[in-house]
């Protein structure tokens, strides 16, 4: 991974930042398009009411609106927590050019049910600031204890 995989990747921690400021589960997400970031999301779910208002569901419905459509097999998906078998299988639907999480979600993450939930031509990275993602969340459930 490069030095700008990490940029966009700290654009997507300043997204759950925002999440964990609106108290809601601190994940964030943006895509990347053609070198410049084109949407950005973080969790909604407590606000919207609504248990789809994933990072990844936000990022992904600004995103194709920003494009004219419904595919975005040009573009990277930068999210601090891997995805859910859900946005893995939205994500597929997109037919995402590429994945990059920070950490694993050892409870609900896609992998651990199928990793082909994902587009077949998707290009995976995973780990990229992985513990500083995972501090973010660890901090917020240990302050709802």
């Amino acid at each position: 991974m490069t030095d700008t995989d990490e940029r966009y990747m700290r654009e997507a921690l300043r997204e759950a930042r925002a999440a964990g400021a609106g108290d809601e589960v601190p994940i964030g997400a943006v895509v990347v398009c053609r070198g410049r970031v084109i949407a950005r999301g973080h969790n909604m779910t407590e606000r919207l009411h609504d248990p789809t208002a994933h990072a990844e569901m936000i990022a992904l419905t600004a995103a194709t609106e920003a494009l004219g459509g419904k595919y975005l097999d040009d573009c990277t998906l930068y999210v601090t927590v891997e995805p859910c078998p859900m946005c893995a299988a939205a994500l597929c639907w997109a037919q995402l050019g590429r994945l990059v999480w920070g950490a694993p979600d050892v409870r609900r993450g896609y992998s651990l049910f199928s990793p082909s939930l994902l587009h077949p031509r998707t290009e995976v990275s995973s780990g990229l600031l992985g513990d500083e993602c995972a501090a973010l969340v660890k901090e917020y459930f240990k302050s709802k204890r």
